[in-house]
C-alpha cells in the first residue's frame, strides 16, 4: 500500500473511532444530565426541564427520603463504574472536558451523601429548595400564568410532606444554619401568604386558599421545630475539617491547587495589593487631607493602613440612599452596557432578557448583597435576573449606613459589572447558546465555579483597563480593595474550615486588613459558615482567567485581539479553567 494511502486510511480509522466513542459518550452524558436533574424537580424547573420519564417535574418536590437519597447514591456509584469503561484518548477535547465535569460531579455528590450528610444537618437546604420550588414558576414565564399557578399549587399540596421529611431527616444543625433557616423560612411564608397570593386571579383564589392553608400551617410548624427543637440539637459543626475540605475543594473547584498552597499564595498576594493600594491612595490623600502630611510620622503598615483607610472612608461618603439603591443599580447596568458596546470588548448576547429585581427573601441568607439568576439553559429566551438585596426598612440607621458605605457609588458599579454586564449575565447568556443541548445543560447546571466567578472578576478588570468611568482613581482604588476581598475570601474559607479560625480573627482580617465595613464583614462571616469551597472561586478563577488569556495572547502573537479571545472563551461554557485553553481554536 502506498505510504500516502496508508496514512489516509489511518486518519479515517481514527476519525471513525472518535465518532463512535463520542456518540457513546454523548448518550452517557445525556443520561447523566437528565437523570440527575430529575433527582431535583425544583432544579429541573430552573433549568427548563419540565417533563422526564412521563412525569411533570414542575408539580413535584425533591425526594429527600432515605429511599430517595439511596436511589441517588446507587445511580452515582453505578454511573462512575460505567465511565471507567471509557477510553478518554478516544474522545474529542470537548468530550473530555465534559467527562471531567461529570466525574467531579459524581465524586462531589457521593462525598455529600456518604461523608458530609447535608441532608441530616443543613436545614437551609430544605428551606431554599422549597422557596425556589414556588418562586421559579411564579417568575419564569415558561407556560401560561394559570398553568404555572397550577404547578405552584401542586407543590404547595406536597409541602407538608416535604417539610415533615425534612424534620425527620435533620438530626442536628449548627446554630448559624438553624438561625438562617428560620429567617429564610419567614421569607417563604411571606412568599406564599403575600407575594403569590396577591397575584392569584379571582377564579383560582378558592383553589389556592385550599392548598395554601395547610402549606402555611406546615411552614409555621417547621418554624416552631427550628426554634424549639432543632435549635437545641446544635452539636453539628459547620467546619468540614482538613480531610473532607481537601476533597470538596478538589471536586468543587476542579483545580490542581491544594488548599494549603492556595492559602499561602493568597496571603502573599495580599501584601502586594496593599502596597499597590497605598500607591493609588497617596495622591488622593494629598488632595483630600491637605493637613495630614500623609501621616509621615507613621511607619510601614501603620502608615499604609491609615492613608488607605482614610481615602476609602472619604470615597464611601458618596453613596445611594435606601430608597435609591435599587434604581441606582439599574442606571449602573445601562452605563456598563453602553461602555461594553462602545469599546466592543465582546459580543453581547442577542437576547434582552435581564431584569433587576430584589433578591428573594428566602435567598437573602447566602445572597445578603446581591446575586445573579440565569435564564434556564433549556429555555434561554426566558428571564434572567440581577438580584439586588434591598436595605431592610427596619434596620437601624448605623447598620443601613454601613452597607451603603460599603456599596457606595463606585462599589455599586463594580457589583453591577460583576453580576450583570459584562459579568455573570453575559457569561451565562452566551453559555446558553452552547450545542448540543445536553452539553449546554451540563456546563450551565454543573459548570465550573472558578470559570464563572473568575470571568466576572476578569471582566471587571478589563472594563477598568479600557478606561471605564474615565479611569477614575477612586474606582481603581475601590477595585484594588475588591481584589483584597477576593484574597480574604479564600483565606477565610480555608482558615475557617481547616484551621479553626475564630470569629474575631475573621472579622479583624476583613475590617483591619482588607478595609471592609462592619456590616459587610459580619455578612461575609455568616456566608462563609453557610457555604464551603465557594469563596475561593474568586481568587482561583481570576488568576486562572489571566493565565488562559496570557497564554492565548502569546500563542496568537501580533494577531491577538481582546474581543476575539473573550468571545471564543465564552463560547465554551463553564468548563474547568485548566482545560479551557485546550479548547480555544
Amino acid at each position: 500500500m502506498p505510504k500516502i494511502v496508508a496514512i489516509l486510511v489511518l486518519i479515517l480509522v481514527a476519525s471513525g473511532c472518535h465518532r463512535d466513542s463520542s456518540s457513546r459518550f454523548r448518550a452517557l452524558s445525556d443520561e447523566f444530565v437528565y437523570t440527575t436533574l430529575s433527582f431535583s424537580p425544583v432544579g429541573a424547573t430552573g433549568a427548563g426541564l419540565h417533563r422526564f420519564a412521563n412525569q411533570n417535574l414542575d408539580e413535584q418536590l425533591d425526594d429527600s427520603s432515605a429511599a430517595g437519597l439511596d436511589r441517588q447514591r446507587r445511580f452515582y456509584e453505578g454511573f462512575r463504574q460505567r465511565l471507567d469503561g471509557l477510553a478518554p484518548d478516544a474522545l474529542t477535547a470537548q468530550d473530555r472536558a465534559d467527562l471531567e465535569i461529570i466525574r467531579d460531579q459524581i465524586a462531589l455528590a457521593l462525598l455529600d451523601l456518604d461523608e458530609i450528610h447535608s441532608a441530616r444537618h443543613n436545614p437551609t437546604r430544605y428551606v431554599e429548595t422549597l422557596g425556589n420550588a414556588l418562586f421559579n414558576p411564579y417568575i419564569l414565564e415558561y407556560a401560561p400564568k394559570a398553568a404555572r399557578l397550577g404547578h405552584i399549587m401542586a407543590r404547595l399540596e406536597k409541602t407538608p410532606a416535604f417539610l415533615g421529611q425534612a424534620a425527620k431527616n435533620l438530626v442536628s444543625s449548627p446554630d448559624i444554619w438553624t438561625t438562617v433557616a428560620e429567617e429564610e423560612n419567614e421569607g417563604n411564608i411571606a412568599l406564599v401568604d403575600q407575594t403569590i397570593r396577591a397575584k392569584v386571579p379571582g377564579d383560582q383564589r378558592a383553589a389556592y386558599d385550599r392548598v395554601a392553608r395547610p402549606a402555611l400551617d406546615a411552614m409555621r410548624q417547621f418554624q416552631d421545630y427550628l426554634k424549639n427543637d432543632l435549635a437545641h440539637r446544635n452539636q453539628a459543626d459547620w467546619r468540614l475539617g482538613r480531610d473532607r475540605y481537601r476533597l470538596k475543594f478538589r471536586y468543587t473547584l476542579e483545580t490542581d491547587a491544594e488548599p494549603d498552597r492556595t492559602l499561602a499564595e493568597a496571603e502573599q498576594r495580599m501584601a502586594e495589593v496593599r502596597t499597590h493600594m497605598f500607591e493609588l491612595a497617596l495622591p488622593l490623600h494629598r488632595a483630600l487631607f491637605r493637613g495630614h502630611q500623609d501621616h509621615a510620622e507613621l511607619k510601614g503598615g501603620d502608615r499604609e493602613g491609615r492613608v488607605i483607610g482614610e481615602v476609602l472612608d472619604k470615597i464611601a461618603e458618596r453613596h445611594s440612599t435606601p430608597e435609591s439603591y435599587m434604581e441606582d443599580a439599574r442606571k449602573d447596568l445601562e452605563e456598563a452596557r453602553a461602555f461594553v458596546q462602545q469599546k466592543h470588548l465582546l459580543t453581547l448576547p442577542s437576547r434582552s432578557n435581564l431584569t433587576v429585581i430584589p433578591t428573594p427573601e428566602f435567598m437573602r441568607g447566602i445572597y445578603s448583597v446581591g446575586g445573579f439568576s440565569p435564564a434556564p439553559a433549556l429555555e434561554p429566551q426566558l428571564g434572567a435576573f440581577y438580584w439586588v438585596t434591598p436595605i431592610p426598612k427596619d434596620w437601624p440607621k448605623d447598620r443601613a449606613q454601613s452597607k451603603l458605605r460599603e456599596y457606595n457609588f463606585y462599589k455599586l458599579k463594580l457589583l453591577t459589572i460583576h453580576e450583570a454586564i459584562p459579568g455573570h449575565y453575559v457569561q451565562a447568556e452566551l453559555a446558553n447558546d452552547v450545542e448540543p443541548e445536553s452539553r449546554r445543560v451540563l456546563r450551565s447546571v454543573f459548570g465550573n465555579g472558578p470559570y464563572v466567578e473568575g470571568w466576572a472578576q476578569y471582566a471587571t478588570e478589563v472594563m477598568l483597563d479600557e478606561g471605564f468611568l474615565d479611569r477614575s482613581p477612586e474606582l481603581a482604588l475601590s477595585f484594588a480593595k475588591e481584589e483584597l476581598r477576593t484574597l480574604a475570601n479564600a483565606i477565610l474559607d480555608i482558615r475557617l474550615q481547616t484551621l479553626n479560625m475564630t470569629d474575631r480573627e475573621a472579622i479583624e482580617l476583613m475590617e483591619k486588613q482588607t478595609f471592609q465595613e462592619k456590616e459587610e464583614a459580619v455578612g461575609k462571616l455568616e456566608r462563609a459558615k453557610l457555604s464551603s469551597c465557594q469563596l475561593p472561586m474568586y481568587f482561583l478563577g481570576w488568576r486562572g482567567w489571566r493565565r488562559v488569556r496570557d497564554a492565548y495572547q502569546q500563542a496568537q502573537g501580533r494577531s491577538y485581539r481582546l474581543t476575539e479571545f473573550n468571545d471564543r472563551a465564552l463560547e465554551q461554557g463553564a468548563v474547568p479553567l485548566p482545560v479551557l485553553g485546550k479548547l480555544l481554536p
